[in-house]
């Protein structure tokens, strides 16, 4: 978030990895990505999407319908 405000960024697209190589979203990233979602918005800031990395495979919230 603060990278985010320093960058007058008007909207993010986040990103992390899945060590064990399962691209699948967890609960976890799900509540996270609420959070984060909703915490940008207060600050005028969208989440375009959330991307799960695991080897080489790449899962998208937005195509998943989860944003």
């Amino acid at each position: 978030m603060k990278r985010a405000l320093k960058l007058n960024a008007a909207a993010v697209i986040l990103a992390h990895n899945h060590p064990s190589g399962v691209a699948e979203p967890s609960q976890a990233d799900e509540l996270i990505t609420t959070r984060l979602r909703d915490a940008l918005a207060l600050v005028d800031i969208r989440v375009l999407d959330h991307l799960v990395v695991g080897g080489a495979t790449v899962t998208s919230f937005v195509e998943r319908g989860l944003i």
